[in-house]
């Protein structure tokens, strides 16, 4: 497969990145930052610098032209204030929905954030950035794409654990970063989860029958 990453620098789109190849899969980073080629280079993908908070959507649509598959990881990060979440977390997402419907890529796997399902009301960077993300979900899952839309709880740094939980409803925990590129993974590679919410969080049992179990 060939797959377009946006957020490429970021440690689940690394993670994934180094999965994908491995698998003998082509991944084009997308990023931002120009100083990040050399780390994306090591991971075994081609780097593609574009702004999805700034460029135009026949900008992405070119930096995507040709892939089986795009992956939104991108975001503001932490610190960002609320106008960034808005132009980033759902701008920049929204828009690479827009482009991969122009040039006929046909599956999106956005990675989201438990919460969006229900988003607050209020004003403070946290609850924007979960109105964000609940936009831009809901901009995705009203395309004609094949999406999947994956909701991790708490995200943690320590290595995976090979062991997660999948539901299509919501539920809180945590997870490591390296366990939610697993899951990536896995539903790139098959067609179960297309269509699915599905929420992420450590837990008992292999990708695979966590997998099987949320979506039988």
């Amino acid at each position: 497969m060939d797959i377009a990453i946006a957020g490429a620098h970021g440690a689940i789109a690394r993670h994934l990145t180094r999965l994908l190849v491995a698998r003998g899969d082509t991944v084009r980073g997308l990023i931002r930052n120009p100083g990040h080629v050399d780390d994306l280079l090591a991971d075994g993908a081609r780097p593609v610098v574009c702004d999805l908070e700034s460029a135009l959507t026949p900008t992405v649509a070119e930096a995507i032209a040709g892939a089986d598959a795009v992956v939104f990881a991108a975001g503001a990060g932490p610190g960002s204030t609320a106008e960034r979440k808005l132009t980033m977390d759902r701008d920049g997402a929204l828009r690479l929905v827009e482009a991969a419907q122009l040039v006929g890529v046909p599956r999106y796997v956005m990675v989201s954030a438990v919460g969006a399902e229900a988003p607050p009301e209020g004003e403070e960077v946290f609850d924007v950035y979960l109105q964000a993300k609940a936009a831009a979900d809901e901009g995705l899952m009203r395309s004609a794409l094949a999406w999947t839309v994956l909701r991790p709880g708490r995200l943690t740094d320590e290595p995976a654990t090979g062991r997660v939980r999948l539901d299509v409803e919501p539920h809180r925990g945590e997870v490591t970063r390296e366990d939610v590129a697993g899951v990536l993974d896995l539903v790139l590679h098959g067609q179960r989860a297309v269509g699915r919410v599905l929420y992420v969080n450590g837990g008992e049992q292999d990708p695979e029958a966590a997998l099987d179990a949320a979506v039988r």
